[in-house]
């Protein structure tokens, strides 16, 4: 004869069940939630992806666009109306120079995505390398009556100049974007001031403009190259962000930091901190001196 389910055992199952149940159905909607939060930011992902590619293409089409157009009106100018030209033609070193820094960047980022980026570490003459990052901007500066000026606060050794084993080529990189920011951001007629000194055994820089500023909101986004920023300072970077999500990225691969201090309407103030790589190194970045765009701006 079988065991007889008492009511009291019935309803201890029927509890049990009712427990087993009631979690399953929690765990169902945890994970709904997370299933339906993850689809949104695979949304939010692909908009914001395709929102910097669109970018990225303006930023490389709207150039060329802009050198083509005035090629071919440089063609048709007669001879008599030199000045005409010289004008287009610093106008096409501008599209240029704005092109080939765009460039660098977005392969930088190629690099950065693909897990393909190394420091490279030289013996390096920091103050002339940051002095030909200065003559690159010569030109751009000069458009908009802006005086760029560099206080190089090292204590110099008597046997030549300063070196520091760090990457020139991404060091370059990272002055390039804060310097770019600093001459586009400024009200015209304003300065940007350079200083550099050594912290605790770190490179420290610092690069301030007196321009437009970032607010306290948009200082958390400028580092990440798919947010958007408000329209007040909607064309940072030339409108995409890469430059300084670049910077941040190689300051972290070389074991540095960057930091911030800005307001609207008052400008910002970008500081750099990367420590003096580890180990001996014999060779020496000759080449610390090119500037970006081997180019005399003084022509123009």
């Amino acid at each position: 004869m079988g065991h007889t389910i008492t009511d009291d055992e019935l309803l201890s199952e029927l509890h049990r069940r009712f427990e087993q149940n009631k979690k399953a159905v929690k765990e169902f909607k945890e994970l709904n939630g997370e299933l339906k939060m993850v689809n949104k930011k695979l949304e939010e992902s692909e908009s914001l992806k395709s929102h910097f590619i669109s970018n990225i293409t303006n930023e490389i089409i709207n150039p060329f666009t802009s050198i083509l157009g005035l090629s071919r009106a440089i063609l048709s100018v007669d001879k008599e109306n030199w000045k005409k030209v010289i004008t287009m033609v610093a106008l096409i070193h501008s599209e240029a120079f704005n092109l080939d820094f765009q460039f660098r960047n977005i392969f930088v980022a190629a690099k950065i995505e693909a897990g393909e980026i190394f420091p490279e570490i030289l013996n390096v003459d920091v103050e002339n390398l940051i002095e030909s990052v200065i003559e690159s901007y010569k030109f751009e500066a000069k458009k908009k009556k802006i005086q760029v000026s560099h206080s190089f606060n090292v204590k110099m050794p008597t046997n030549g100049p300063f070196v520091f084993k760090t990457d020139p080529e991404k060091l370059k990189l990272v002055l390039a974007n804060l310097v770019s920011n600093a001459v586009n951001f400024s009200f015209e007629g304003g300065t940007v001031e350079i200083n550099t000194w050594i912290e605790k055994g770190s490179l420290r820089i610092s690069v301030r403009d007196h321009g437009i500023g970032i607010s306290r909101e948009n200082q958390k986004l400028i580092f990440d190259r798919f947010k958007r920023l408000d329209s007040g300072i909607n064309s940072l970077n030339r409108g995409h962000g890469l430059g300084l999500s670049v910077n941040k990225a190689i300051i972290e691969m070389m074991e540095g930091k960057i930091d911030i201090d800005s307001e609207l309407g008052k400008g910002s103030c970008f500081i750099i901190s990367i420590p003096e790589a580890k180990g001996e190194t014999n060779d020496f970045a000759s080449d610390a001196n090119e500037t970006f765009f081997d180019t005399d701006e003084e022509t123009f």
